[in-house]
């Protein structure tokens, strides 16, 4: 089909004319602004919707300063916490006629810093972003200056006033690790995704007397200092080799990191994994080497995946409200956008489950 075959769009003009009103009236009916009559809109909406008419958002923008839009900052799309998160985001901002633009940083700072640039260029409404780095913020605080509100999802940050939405993944992993200590295990692993170069940040987490906000804190050094306080108050000794980090979230990472735990002379006999992509790689370790749950290691996973149930044993898992973290993200911007007179900016705690299921058991004498 050439340029000039091809079939026009239609416009506003077009709409105003099949339903017999002005410009202006048709924009006003469709637009949302101003006063129209019933049976305008009626009409206007049904000259619409029979020529497929699609409306120019970048000028309604113009006139409302608004693009009805919600800017998404996804720390790893392929994940599925995110993917079920991305629901909660979506479905709320689409039941209050927002639109949602999704970015993926992969958990990367620059490739962050771009996405954000990007969404601000695009001229979204408000942003939602689970921050690589929680002491580098620096561009969020930058977008929120600049009037577009920031709502933080999945961590939270000391250094930049804004709403959050999150879980206390501290408390979390003391709970599932506690668990295992009271049933004896002296020996329980856990597989992280702790970055190399944050080495000398969480050293000072190994003695119980230190100080330390979740502000501050990456997820997984979180769920790690969770580990060794459960540890500390159970008074069992942290084996540092019994700590092992990808570095990386990849599940191929984990999966390596998981058979050189389980090929030490002195194995673990639990095992925890601090989230979804660790667990994987985790599991399937523990599957080619044969190791038998929970006769000879007990697991417990960081959360609740479909999958984990539909395997044999089922493993025993924190579950997060994934999809209402997201949605409850994208009420609170959304909440923020429209009220003219804003609550200051708040972290709202949702809590966790320890569901345990077969994959758990009593350390065996």
């Amino acid at each position: 089909m050439t340029a000039s075959s091809r079939p026009r769009r239609a416009t506003l003009p077009d709409v105003a004319a099949l339903a017999g009103v002005s410009t202006a009236a048709a924009g006003r009916a469709l637009g949302g602004y101003g006063s129209v009559s019933e049976d305008v809109r009626r009409r206007v909406t049904e000259a619409a919707r029979q020529l497929n008419y699609r409306a120019n958002r970048l000028a309604a923008s113009v006139r409302t300063g608004r693009t009805d839009t919600i800017g998404v900052v996804c720390a790893d799309i392929e994940s599925p916490f995110f993917a079920r998160a991305l629901r909660g985001i979506s479905d709320v901002a689409h039941e209050n006629g927002f639109s949602t633009l999704v970015t993926n940083s992969d958990e990367d700072l620059a490739s962050e810093r771009e996405a954000v640039q990007l969404l601000l260029h695009k001229q979204v409404d408000g942003i939602i972003c689970a921050p690589a780095d929680v002491k580098q913020v620096e561009h969020l605080a930058q977008a929120q200056s600049g009037g577009t509100p920031v709502v933080l999802f999945d961590r939270v940050s000391d250094r930049l006033e804004a709403d959050a939405v999150i879980v206390d993944g501290m408390k979390a992993a003391y709970q599932a690790v506690r668990r295992l200590l009271d049933l004896g295990h002296r020996r329980v692993a856990i597989v992280t995704e702790l970055r190399q170069p944050r080495e000398q940040d969480w050293a000072r987490f190994l003695t119980p007397e230190a100080e330390v906000s979740l502000g501050e804190l990456s997820p997984s050094e979180a769920r790690l200092l969770g580990y060794l306080r459960a540890h500390w108050d159970a008074g069992v000794p942290v084996r540092r080799e019994l700590v092992r980090r990808t570095g990386t979230y990849a599940a191929e990472a984990a999966y390596q990191q998981t058979k050189r735990v389980l090929a030490l002379k002195n194995p673990p006999t639990a095992i925890f994994t601090v989230d979804n992509l660790m667990t994987v790689g985790a599991y399937r370790a523990i599957r080619d080497l044969g190791v038998v749950v929970p006769d000879r290691l007990s697991v417990v996973a960081f959360d609740d995946l479909d999958w984990t149930v539909l395997v044999s044993p089922a493993l025993s898992v924190i579950a997060q409200p994934v999809y209402e973290m997201g949605a409850e993200a994208a009420r609170r911007l959304i909440r923020r956008l429209r009220d003219p007179e804003p609550a200051p900016p708040a972290t709202l705690f949702m809590d966790v489950t320890l569901v345990e299921r077969e994959s758990v058991a009593p350390i065996s004498s």
